[in-house]
């Protein structure tokens, strides 16, 4: 049996103000595709400004919906190359 060492880098940026934070997530795929996802964070009035606390929060919905769409991504493969509907991928 062969074994292929395969990586993919994601890169999160986030853009911040004194009360949200919005995160962008983007992967790239050994097929040449891309894939982008969003994610934002909220800071209430009562709460302490915290940037990090900020980027944690929407960095980590902006790598949830990555996650979402991948699994999509790979059930429309399977799906294609099957000629059926997949089963579902438990995350």
């Amino acid at each position: 049996m062969m074994h292929t060492a395969v990586g993919w880098h994601v890169e999160l940026e986030f853009q911040e103000d004194d009360q949200h934070t919005r995160a962008v997530a983007m992967v790239r795929l050994s097929d040449g595709s891309e894939i982008r996802a969003h994610g934002r964070a909220s800071r209430h009035d009562s709460d302490a400004n915290q940037p990090r606390v900020g980027e944690e929060i929407a960095g980590a919905r902006a790598l949830n919906e990555l996650a979402m769409q991948l699994l999509t991504k790979a059930h429309g493969e399977i799906d294609s190359a099957s000629g059926r509907t997949s089963h579902s991928i438990n995350v």
